[in-house]
């Protein structure tokens, strides 16, 4: 595990595992820059938010991903609210300590379309040296398909034989896929991809942080796992962009 990843964790869980107040100044910058709608800037914004936590507060972690200073965290969160949250964390890490955060949260869903829990399914990074390849990959695929709109050449980029679904609307495979986008065109729904802020590759996982449309301005997270030259599976976590923020650094 690289040094970036064994930060993060160990910060993580120090932070909202032991709630440990302290722990702030041992793992956090003090030009700490916060993106999260959750908590206002810099280390004594994170030291007001950990100390305001209860103890039925907790962290699991399903998978982690690293490329050069960001670390991105996939997991659950427990205790902030009646239901868990699903949550996609990206830290940048500078000299050791946490330097800047973003994120996403979204309520857990127990019952989904495909089956699948929202960040179940494989975790262990492989395949690092087709990162590159991987990466090229699944910006094609969000240029021509998730912001081109052109469902043709869906094959081009998703596997015809395994794609696995955690969106919690969406059924597996194609055919999932296909279906879901129809029944929101039938709704009326404004779905567009904008602008692309963050792309996080490490061998078979790919992390996309973009600014879009979903009936209202959101941002999408979506992370997919590739193999042998296709996407065979996908989570996401999809939040509406807030009005206001507690801090002037933005959402992304």
């Amino acid at each position: 595990m690289s040094d970036n990843k064994t930060t993060v964790l160990t910060a993580v869980k120090e932070l909202f595992g032991d709630k440990d107040v302290t722990a702030v100044d041992r793992w956090v910058a003090t030009d700490y820059r916060q993106h999260s709608s959750a908590a206002p800037d810099g280390p004594e914004g994170l030291r007001g938010l950990i100390g305001s936590l209860t103890s039925d507060v907790r962290h699991e972690v399903a998978r982690v991903i690293a490329e050069g200073d960001l670390v991105a965290v996939h997991g659950v969160y427990y205790g902030f609210s009646p239901d868990p949250l699903v949550a996609l964390d990206l830290f940048r890490v500078a000299d050791g300590r946490l330097a800047e955060h973003w994120d996403a949260l979204t309520p857990q869903i127990t019952k989904t379309v495909s089956g699948r829990s929202q960040v179940d399914g494989p975790a262990e990074v492989s395949d690092l040296d087709k990162t590159e390849a991987n990466r090229a990959l699944v910006l094609e695929f969000v240029e021509k398909v998730l912001k081109g709109g052109d469902f043709s050449v869906l094959t081009d980029f998703i596997s015809t034989e395994q794609y696995d679904q955690h969106h919690p609307e969406i059924a597996d495979g194609l055919d999932g896929l296909g279906a879901a986008f129809a029944a929101w065109a039938e709704q009326g729904k404004n779905i567009a991809y904008g602008t692309t802020h963050q792309v996080i590759a490490e061998g078979n996982f790919v992390l996309v942080v973009s600014e879009g449309v979903f009936d209202v301005p959101v941002a999408y997270w979506d992370l997919f796992r590739v193999a042998d030259g296709r996407i065979v599976e996908h989570w996401d976590i999809v939040v509406p962009i807030p009005d206001t923020l507690p801090h002037d650094n933005g959402l992304f």
